[in-house]
Protein backbone atom coordinates (compact mmCIF):
# COMPACT_ATOMS: atom_id res chain seq x y z
CA UNK A 1 0.00 0.00 0.00
CA UNK A 2 1.42 3.37 -1.01
CA UNK A 3 1.04 6.48 1.12
CA UNK A 4 -1.42 7.95 -1.39
CA UNK A 5 -3.44 4.74 -1.38
CA UNK A 6 -3.59 4.80 2.42
CA UNK A 7 -4.76 8.42 2.46
CA UNK A 8 -7.37 7.64 -0.19
CA UNK A 9 -8.68 4.64 1.81
CA UNK A 10 -8.91 6.80 4.92
CA UNK A 11 -10.69 9.54 2.99
CA UNK A 12 -13.31 7.29 1.39
CA UNK A 13 -13.64 5.15 4.54
CA UNK A 14 -12.65 1.90 2.85
CA UNK A 15 -9.73 1.55 5.28
CA UNK A 16 -10.31 -1.09 7.94
CA UNK A 17 -9.34 0.14 11.41
CA UNK A 18 -7.98 -2.30 13.96
CA UNK A 19 -8.26 -1.56 17.68
CA UNK A 20 -5.84 -3.56 19.81
CA UNK A 21 -6.95 -3.72 23.44
CA UNK A 22 -10.69 -3.75 24.12
CA UNK A 23 -10.99 -2.12 27.51
CA UNK A 24 -12.16 1.21 28.85
CA UNK A 25 -10.11 3.02 26.16
CA UNK A 26 -10.28 0.69 23.18
CA UNK A 27 -14.02 0.03 23.18
CA UNK A 28 -15.12 3.71 23.08
CA UNK A 29 -12.47 4.33 20.42
CA UNK A 30 -13.80 1.42 18.35
CA UNK A 31 -17.32 2.83 18.61
CA UNK A 32 -16.13 6.30 17.58
CA UNK A 33 -14.60 4.96 14.36
CA UNK A 34 -17.55 2.63 13.72
CA UNK A 35 -19.92 5.58 14.01
CA UNK A 36 -17.70 7.49 11.56
CA UNK A 37 -18.41 4.80 8.97
CA UNK A 38 -15.28 2.69 9.20
CA UNK A 39 -15.14 -1.08 9.40
CA UNK A 40 -13.50 -1.82 12.75
CA UNK A 41 -11.85 -5.04 13.89
CA UNK A 42 -11.30 -5.41 17.63
CA UNK A 43 -8.40 -7.47 19.00
CA UNK A 44 -7.45 -8.50 22.55
CA UNK A 45 -5.15 -11.15 24.07
CA UNK A 46 -7.77 -12.03 26.70
CA UNK A 47 -9.82 -14.81 25.09
CA UNK A 48 -12.35 -14.80 27.93
CA UNK A 49 -12.98 -11.09 27.39
CA UNK A 50 -13.41 -11.65 23.65
CA UNK A 51 -15.97 -14.37 24.33
CA UNK A 52 -17.97 -12.10 26.64
CA UNK A 53 -17.87 -9.24 24.15
CA UNK A 54 -18.92 -11.54 21.30
CA UNK A 55 -21.93 -12.51 23.43
CA UNK A 56 -22.82 -8.83 23.83
CA UNK A 57 -21.58 -8.51 27.40
CA UNK A 58 -18.27 -7.80 29.10
CA UNK A 59 -17.88 -4.07 28.47
CA UNK A 60 -16.89 -1.97 31.50
CA UNK A 61 -19.98 -1.11 33.54
CA UNK A 62 -19.74 2.65 33.02
CA UNK A 63 -20.19 2.14 29.25
CA UNK A 64 -23.61 0.59 29.81
CA UNK A 65 -24.96 -2.95 29.85
CA UNK A 66 -25.86 -2.85 26.15
CA UNK A 67 -22.65 -1.27 24.88
CA UNK A 68 -21.10 -4.39 23.33
CA UNK A 69 -24.37 -5.67 21.86
CA UNK A 70 -25.16 -2.31 20.27
CA UNK A 71 -21.64 -1.96 18.87
CA UNK A 72 -21.82 -5.41 17.31
CA UNK A 73 -25.30 -4.71 15.95
CA UNK A 74 -24.04 -1.58 14.18
CA UNK A 75 -22.60 -3.72 11.42
CA UNK A 76 -19.33 -1.77 11.52
CA UNK A 77 -17.59 -3.67 14.32
CA UNK A 78 -16.32 -7.22 14.51
CA UNK A 79 -14.32 -9.06 17.14
CA UNK A 80 -11.28 -10.83 15.75
CA UNK A 81 -9.49 -13.50 17.75
CA UNK A 82 -7.11 -14.60 14.99
CA UNK A 83 -4.10 -12.23 14.67
CA UNK A 84 -3.81 -13.20 11.01
CA UNK A 85 -6.82 -10.97 10.42
CA UNK A 86 -4.56 -8.00 11.02
CA UNK A 87 -3.64 -8.47 7.38
CA UNK A 88 -7.01 -6.80 6.62
CA UNK A 89 -6.17 -3.69 8.64
CA UNK A 90 -4.90 -0.45 7.10
CA UNK A 91 -4.63 1.41 10.42
CA UNK A 92 -4.16 -0.09 13.88
CA UNK A 93 -4.73 1.78 17.13
CA UNK A 94 -2.97 0.28 20.16
CA UNK A 95 -4.78 0.75 23.51
CA UNK A 96 -3.11 -1.74 25.83
CA UNK A 97 -2.13 -1.29 29.51
CA UNK A 98 1.17 0.33 30.48
CA UNK A 99 1.49 -0.55 34.18
CA UNK A 100 4.52 -0.31 36.46
CA UNK A 101 6.87 -3.02 37.60
CA UNK A 102 7.30 -3.66 41.33
CA UNK A 103 10.33 -1.37 41.11
CA UNK A 104 8.08 1.47 39.85
CA UNK A 105 9.56 1.35 36.37
CA UNK A 106 7.63 1.26 33.07
CA UNK A 107 6.28 -2.11 32.00
CA UNK A 108 5.94 -2.05 28.22
CA UNK A 109 5.40 -5.79 27.82
CA UNK A 110 1.86 -5.43 26.45
CA UNK A 111 2.88 -2.58 24.15
CA UNK A 112 5.83 -4.49 22.73
CA UNK A 113 3.80 -7.70 22.34
CA UNK A 114 1.19 -5.77 20.38
CA UNK A 115 3.87 -4.20 18.18
CA UNK A 116 5.48 -7.58 17.45
CA UNK A 117 2.12 -9.05 16.41
CA UNK A 118 1.29 -6.06 14.24
CA UNK A 119 4.71 -6.19 12.61
CA UNK A 120 4.15 -9.79 11.64
CA UNK A 121 0.69 -9.47 10.11
CA UNK A 122 -0.14 -5.92 8.98
CA UNK A 123 0.22 -4.94 5.31
CA UNK A 124 3.26 -2.91 4.33
CA UNK A 125 2.61 0.81 4.21
CA UNK A 126 -0.09 0.67 6.90
CA UNK A 127 -0.44 3.04 9.87
CA UNK A 128 0.06 2.11 13.53
CA UNK A 129 -0.83 4.58 16.29
CA UNK A 130 0.06 4.02 19.92
CA UNK A 131 -2.57 5.44 22.30
CA UNK A 132 -1.29 3.94 25.57
CA UNK A 133 0.22 6.43 28.00
CA UNK A 134 3.98 6.12 28.16
CA UNK A 135 7.27 8.00 28.52
CA UNK A 136 8.58 10.37 25.84
CA UNK A 137 10.55 8.43 23.24
CA UNK A 138 8.61 5.16 23.47
CA UNK A 139 6.90 5.46 20.09
CA UNK A 140 10.04 6.34 18.18
CA UNK A 141 12.21 4.01 20.30
CA UNK A 142 11.08 0.62 21.71
CA UNK A 143 7.72 0.56 19.92
CA UNK A 144 9.25 1.26 16.50
CA UNK A 145 12.15 -1.07 17.28
CA UNK A 146 9.70 -3.98 17.35
CA UNK A 147 8.88 -3.24 13.72
CA UNK A 148 12.54 -2.85 12.80
CA UNK A 149 13.24 -6.24 14.36
CA UNK A 150 10.65 -7.75 12.03
CA UNK A 151 12.21 -6.10 8.97
CA UNK A 152 9.66 -3.27 8.81
CA UNK A 153 11.27 0.14 8.44
CA UNK A 154 9.30 2.90 10.24
CA UNK A 155 8.49 5.73 7.88
CA UNK A 156 8.38 3.38 4.91
CA UNK A 157 7.14 -0.14 5.52
CA UNK A 158 5.05 1.08 8.47
CA UNK A 159 3.96 4.53 9.57
CA UNK A 160 4.16 5.01 13.34
CA UNK A 161 2.49 7.78 15.35
CA UNK A 162 1.26 8.58 18.85
CA UNK A 163 -2.14 9.94 19.87
CA UNK A 164 -2.83 9.75 23.61
CA UNK A 165 -6.14 8.49 24.88
CA UNK A 166 -8.17 11.01 26.86
CA UNK A 167 -10.85 8.80 28.33
CA UNK A 168 -12.35 9.64 31.73
CA UNK A 169 -14.43 6.61 32.79
CA UNK A 170 -17.81 7.59 34.16
CA UNK A 171 -17.86 11.04 32.60
CA UNK A 172 -20.84 11.48 30.26
CA UNK A 173 -19.06 12.92 27.25
CA UNK A 174 -18.81 11.72 23.66
CA UNK A 175 -15.14 10.87 23.01
CA UNK A 176 -15.28 12.42 19.54
CA UNK A 177 -15.85 15.86 21.12
CA UNK A 178 -12.57 15.69 23.08
CA UNK A 179 -9.71 17.32 21.12
CA UNK A 180 -7.31 14.66 19.86
CA UNK A 181 -3.55 15.22 20.04
CA UNK A 182 -1.63 13.65 17.14
CA UNK A 183 2.15 13.42 16.80
CA UNK A 184 4.03 11.44 14.16
CA UNK A 185 7.51 9.99 13.97
CA UNK A 186 7.89 11.41 10.45
CA UNK A 187 5.93 13.66 8.10
CA UNK A 188 4.18 10.72 6.39
CA UNK A 189 3.05 9.13 9.65
CA UNK A 190 1.83 12.50 10.92
CA UNK A 191 -0.24 13.21 7.80
CA UNK A 192 -1.82 9.74 7.82
CA UNK A 193 -2.66 9.83 11.53
CA UNK A 194 -4.07 13.35 11.27
CA UNK A 195 -6.27 12.32 8.35
CA UNK A 196 -7.55 9.24 10.18
CA UNK A 197 -8.46 11.01 13.41
CA UNK A 198 -9.90 14.02 11.61
CA UNK A 199 -12.42 11.68 9.99
CA UNK A 200 -13.79 10.55 13.37
CA UNK A 201 -13.11 13.37 15.86
CA UNK A 202 -14.48 16.90 15.88
CA UNK A 203 -11.07 18.49 16.45
CA UNK A 204 -7.53 17.25 16.12
CA UNK A 205 -4.50 19.05 17.51
CA UNK A 206 -1.38 18.23 15.46
CA UNK A 207 1.91 18.58 17.33
CA UNK A 208 5.43 18.50 15.97
CA UNK A 209 6.39 15.00 17.11
CA UNK A 210 5.33 11.86 18.89
CA UNK A 211 7.51 12.96 21.82
CA UNK A 212 5.50 16.16 22.28
CA UNK A 213 2.24 14.18 22.29
CA UNK A 214 3.68 11.62 24.74
CA UNK A 215 4.90 14.41 27.03
CA UNK A 216 1.59 16.31 26.87
CA UNK A 217 -0.28 13.23 28.05
CA UNK A 218 2.08 12.84 30.99
CA UNK A 219 1.71 16.53 31.83
CA UNK A 220 -2.09 16.27 31.84
CA UNK A 221 -2.06 13.46 34.39
CA UNK A 222 0.89 14.66 36.45
CA UNK A 223 -0.84 18.05 36.77
CA UNK A 224 -3.81 16.30 38.34
CA UNK A 225 -1.64 14.11 40.56
CA UNK A 226 0.29 17.08 41.94
CA UNK A 227 -2.83 19.14 42.65
CA UNK A 228 -4.60 16.20 44.28
CA UNK A 229 -1.53 15.71 46.46
CA UNK A 230 -1.65 19.40 47.39
CA UNK A 231 -5.22 19.26 48.70
CA UNK A 232 -4.55 15.89 50.35
CA UNK A 233 -1.59 17.38 52.20
CA UNK A 234 -3.55 20.49 53.11
CA UNK A 235 -6.50 18.53 54.52
CA UNK A 236 -4.12 16.99 57.06
CA UNK A 237 -2.54 20.35 57.90
CA UNK A 238 -5.84 22.24 58.10
CA UNK A 239 -7.34 19.53 60.31
CA UNK A 240 -4.43 19.97 62.72
CA UNK A 241 -5.14 23.70 62.66
CA UNK A 242 -8.83 23.16 63.39
CA UNK A 243 -9.94 24.36 59.95
CA UNK A 244 -12.32 22.48 57.65
CA UNK A 245 -10.57 21.83 54.32
CA UNK A 246 -13.87 21.44 52.46
CA UNK A 247 -15.00 24.90 53.44
CA UNK A 248 -11.57 26.28 52.56
CA UNK A 249 -11.75 24.77 49.07
CA UNK A 250 -15.31 26.05 48.61
CA UNK A 251 -14.16 29.53 49.57
CA UNK A 252 -11.10 29.49 47.31
CA UNK A 253 -13.15 28.20 44.38
CA UNK A 254 -15.19 31.41 44.33
CA UNK A 255 -12.18 33.15 42.77
CA UNK A 256 -12.97 33.37 39.04
CA UNK A 257 -9.34 33.13 37.91
CA UNK A 258 -6.05 31.54 38.95
CA UNK A 259 -7.61 28.67 40.90
CA UNK A 260 -8.92 25.26 39.84
CA UNK A 261 -10.83 23.08 42.25
CA UNK A 262 -9.41 19.69 43.26
CA UNK A 263 -10.93 17.48 45.95
CA UNK A 264 -9.00 15.57 48.62
CA UNK A 265 -9.68 11.87 48.99
CA UNK A 266 -8.39 8.47 50.09
CA UNK A 267 -5.67 8.37 47.42
CA UNK A 268 -5.52 8.14 43.65
CA UNK A 269 -6.50 5.19 41.45
CA UNK A 270 -7.06 4.06 37.90
CA UNK A 271 -4.62 3.37 35.09
CA UNK A 272 -3.19 6.91 34.87
CA UNK A 273 -2.91 9.18 37.92
CA UNK A 274 -1.04 6.78 40.25
CA UNK A 275 1.20 5.48 37.45
CA UNK A 276 2.09 8.32 35.08
CA UNK A 277 4.16 10.31 37.62
CA UNK A 278 6.39 7.24 37.96
CA UNK A 279 6.80 7.09 34.17
CA UNK A 280 7.85 10.74 34.08
CA UNK A 281 10.20 10.39 37.05
CA UNK A 282 11.81 7.30 35.50
CA UNK A 283 12.29 9.03 32.14
CA UNK A 284 13.70 12.14 33.80
CA UNK A 285 16.22 10.08 35.79
CA UNK A 286 17.23 8.19 32.64
CA UNK A 287 17.93 11.57 31.00
CA UNK A 288 20.02 12.74 33.95
CA UNK A 289 17.35 15.05 35.35
CA UNK A 290 14.82 14.87 38.18
CA UNK A 291 11.25 15.89 39.08
CA UNK A 292 11.32 16.12 42.90
CA UNK A 293 7.95 17.89 43.14
CA UNK A 294 6.29 15.12 41.15
CA UNK A 295 7.93 12.42 43.25
CA UNK A 296 6.87 14.13 46.47
CA UNK A 297 3.29 14.38 45.21
CA UNK A 298 3.32 10.68 44.41
CA UNK A 299 4.43 9.86 47.95
CA UNK A 300 1.74 12.12 49.45
CA UNK A 301 -1.03 10.45 47.45
CA UNK A 302 0.34 6.98 48.22
CA UNK A 303 0.21 7.79 51.96
CA UNK A 304 -3.51 8.60 51.96
CA UNK A 305 -4.86 5.03 52.41
CA UNK A 306 -2.85 4.69 55.64
CA UNK A 307 -4.08 8.11 56.74
CA UNK A 308 -7.69 7.02 56.22
CA UNK A 309 -7.11 3.89 58.31
CA UNK A 310 -5.44 6.06 60.97
CA UNK A 311 -8.61 8.16 61.10
CA UNK A 312 -10.71 5.02 61.53
CA UNK A 313 -8.45 3.91 64.37
CA UNK A 314 -8.70 7.35 66.01
CA UNK A 315 -12.49 7.42 65.62
CA UNK A 316 -12.83 4.03 67.27
CA UNK A 317 -10.36 4.96 70.04
CA UNK A 318 -12.48 8.02 70.84
CA UNK A 319 -15.22 5.53 71.71
CA UNK A 320 -12.95 3.27 73.69
CA UNK A 321 -12.70 0.67 70.93
CA UNK A 322 -9.72 -0.86 69.18
CA UNK A 323 -9.35 -1.28 65.43
CA UNK A 324 -8.04 -4.77 66.06
CA UNK A 325 -11.04 -7.05 65.90
CA UNK A 326 -13.38 -4.22 64.82
CA UNK A 327 -15.95 -4.90 62.11
CA UNK A 328 -15.32 -2.45 59.27
CA UNK A 329 -17.67 -1.95 56.34
CA UNK A 330 -15.82 -0.35 53.42
CA UNK A 331 -18.13 1.44 51.01
CA UNK A 332 -16.70 1.27 47.50
CA UNK A 333 -13.97 -0.85 45.94
CA UNK A 334 -13.77 0.91 42.56
CA UNK A 335 -11.24 3.71 42.26
CA UNK A 336 -13.82 6.40 41.48
CA UNK A 337 -17.61 6.84 41.59
CA UNK A 338 -19.96 4.94 39.29
CA UNK A 339 -17.42 2.70 37.54
CA UNK A 340 -16.34 -0.91 38.08
CA UNK A 341 -12.59 -0.32 37.62
CA UNK A 342 -10.44 -1.36 40.58
CA UNK A 343 -6.98 -0.78 39.05
CA UNK A 344 -4.74 0.89 41.63
CA UNK A 345 -7.83 1.68 43.73
CA UNK A 346 -7.00 3.16 47.14
CA UNK A 347 -9.66 0.85 48.56
CA UNK A 348 -7.32 -2.09 47.94
CA UNK A 349 -4.53 -0.47 49.96
CA UNK A 350 -7.03 0.46 52.68
CA UNK A 351 -8.23 -3.14 52.94
CA UNK A 352 -4.63 -4.33 53.18
CA UNK A 353 -3.91 -1.84 55.97
CA UNK A 354 -7.10 -2.79 57.82
CA UNK A 355 -6.23 -6.46 57.67
CA UNK A 356 -2.66 -5.70 58.76
CA UNK A 357 -4.01 -3.99 61.88
CA UNK A 358 -6.30 -6.89 62.74
CA UNK A 359 -9.66 -5.47 61.61
CA UNK A 360 -12.44 -7.62 60.19
CA UNK A 361 -13.21 -5.94 56.87
CA UNK A 362 -15.99 -6.47 54.36
CA UNK A 363 -16.99 -4.26 51.46
CA UNK A 364 -20.04 -3.18 49.51
CA UNK A 365 -19.87 -1.96 45.93
CA UNK A 366 -22.81 -2.11 43.49
CA UNK A 367 -20.40 -2.19 40.54
CA UNK A 368 -17.80 -4.71 41.79
CA UNK A 369 -19.43 -8.01 42.68
CA UNK A 370 -16.18 -9.90 43.35
CA UNK A 371 -12.99 -8.34 44.69
CA UNK A 372 -9.82 -8.77 42.63
CA UNK A 373 -7.27 -11.29 43.84
CA UNK A 374 -5.09 -8.46 45.15
CA UNK A 375 -7.72 -7.35 47.68
CA UNK A 376 -6.69 -8.18 51.26
CA UNK A 377 -9.95 -9.80 52.34
CA UNK A 378 -10.80 -13.01 54.11
CA UNK A 379 -11.78 -15.77 51.69
CA UNK A 380 -15.41 -15.60 52.83
CA UNK A 381 -15.55 -11.80 52.40
CA UNK A 382 -14.40 -11.47 48.78
CA UNK A 383 -17.88 -10.71 47.47
CA UNK A 384 -19.73 -7.42 47.80
CA UNK A 385 -22.32 -7.51 50.57
CA UNK A 386 -25.72 -5.89 50.32
CA UNK A 387 -25.94 -2.38 51.71
CA UNK A 388 -28.94 -2.51 54.03
CA UNK A 389 -29.87 -1.42 57.52
CA UNK A 390 -28.56 -4.66 59.05
CA UNK A 391 -25.14 -4.58 57.36
CA UNK A 392 -24.64 -0.93 58.26
CA UNK A 393 -25.73 -1.34 61.88
CA UNK A 394 -23.55 -4.45 62.28
CA UNK A 395 -20.36 -2.54 61.49
CA UNK A 396 -18.36 -0.91 64.26
CA UNK A 397 -17.32 1.68 61.68
CA UNK A 398 -18.43 2.45 58.12
CA UNK A 399 -15.54 3.64 56.00
CA UNK A 400 -16.57 5.66 52.91
CA UNK A 401 -13.95 5.22 50.18
CA UNK A 402 -15.92 5.61 46.94
CA UNK A 403 -19.03 7.78 46.73
CA UNK A 404 -21.14 5.82 44.24
CA UNK A 405 -24.45 7.48 43.36
CA UNK A 406 -26.15 4.09 43.79
CA UNK A 407 -25.43 3.99 47.53
CA UNK A 408 -28.36 4.84 49.81
CA UNK A 409 -26.65 7.57 51.80
CA UNK A 410 -29.74 8.32 53.88
CA UNK A 411 -29.80 4.70 55.02
CA UNK A 412 -26.11 4.87 55.99
CA UNK A 413 -26.67 8.10 57.91
CA UNK A 414 -29.60 6.61 59.83
CA UNK A 415 -28.05 3.30 60.85
CA UNK A 416 -24.26 3.74 61.08
CA UNK A 417 -22.75 3.67 64.55
CA UNK A 418 -19.65 5.49 63.34
CA UNK A 419 -18.65 6.92 59.94
CA UNK A 420 -15.19 7.75 58.66
CA UNK A 421 -15.73 9.58 55.38
CA UNK A 422 -12.85 9.95 52.92
CA UNK A 423 -15.13 11.44 50.24
CA UNK A 424 -17.28 13.82 52.32
CA UNK A 425 -20.28 11.97 50.91
CA UNK A 426 -22.20 12.21 54.19
CA UNK A 427 -21.05 15.65 55.28
CA UNK A 428 -24.37 17.36 54.50
CA UNK A 429 -26.26 14.73 56.49
CA UNK A 430 -23.93 14.19 59.46
CA UNK A 431 -21.89 17.36 59.86
CA UNK A 432 -21.65 18.09 63.59
CA UNK A 433 -22.83 14.58 64.51
CA UNK A 434 -20.55 12.86 67.03
CA UNK A 435 -20.62 9.75 64.85
CA UNK A 436 -19.02 11.54 61.90
CA UNK A 437 -15.28 11.73 61.20
CA UNK A 438 -14.20 13.23 57.85
CA UNK A 439 -10.99 11.74 56.51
Amino acid sequence: MTHDELLAAISDRTATVGVVGLGAVGLPLARTFARAGYRVLGFDRDSAKLARLAAGTGAPAHLGADFAAELLASGHFEIASDPERLSEVAAALVCVPTPMTREHEPDLSDVLAAAATLARWMPRGSLVVLESTTWPGTTRGPFSDAFRAAGRAPGGDVLVAFSPEREDPGRAIDPKSVPKLVGGTCARSASAAEALYAAAFERIVPVSSAEVAESAKLLENVYRAVNIALVNELKVAFRALGVDVGEVIDAAATKPFGFQRFAPGPGTGGHCIPIDPHYLAWAARAAGSAVPLVETATRVNASMPDYVVDRAEQALAARGQSLRGARVLVLGLAYKPDVDITAESPALAILEALRGRGAQAVYSDPHVAIAPASAALADDARGSIALDAASVARADVVLVVTDHAAFDWDLVARHARLVVDARRALESRLRGDARYFPA
